[in-house]
């Protein structure tokens, strides 16, 4: 089962304009940072020899990003609460895509709560303004409830508590 809009705040806290982010089936993230990244990761099964590399913000030039080809990460403006019975999915905006780029993400677990980040790959060209909703989480009801939910790495991440 999808959880449909109206989301609560409980779920998403600090968007733009829930009018404008509420789709039918789920709410648009929008670009609070573009990153680069500098250098390349390390991935193992138990994360004991995990890197990740060190990042860089690029910063907007009059509220823009004129985006060559390549790959970057995006943080989001939204801070997203998964409900303990649910997984976030993102998905890229279809005008992003069309516009020769697109979003990948790992899934949101139950109880993840953060500021999350996107895989920004770009294709061609594009320009990107501040706050541009370039992607959609939708909400996939899980069979039960988990009574722990995530507390991984990333739990809070890019939120002040």
């Amino acid at each position: 089962m999808v959880f449909l809009p109206p989301f609560s705040d409980t779920i998403i806290k600090e968007y733009i304009d829930s009018n404008t982010q509420t789709q039918i089936a789920g709410f648009d993230l929008s670009i609070k940072e573009l990153i680069g990244l500098e250098d390349g990761g390390i991935v193992d099964f138990d994360n004991t020899k995990r890197v990740i590399p060190e990042h860089r913000v690029i910063p907007p030039i009059d509220g823009k990003w004129e985006i060559k080809p390549g790959g970057y990460l995006v943080k989001y403006n939204e801070v997203v609460k998964v409900p303990l019975n649910a997984i976030g999915i993102v998905l890229p905006r279809s005008s992003l895509m069309r516009s020769g780029a697109t979003v990948c993400s790992a899934v949101w677990d139950p109880g993840y709560k953060g500021r999350g980040i996107g895989l920004f790959i770009v294709y061609a060209n594009i320009t990107l303004y501040q706050n541009a909703r370039v992607a959609q989480i939708v909400f996939i009801e899980t069979k039960t409830e988990t009574a722990k939910g995530y507390s991984g790495k990333y739990q809070n991440e890019n939120i002040k508590e």
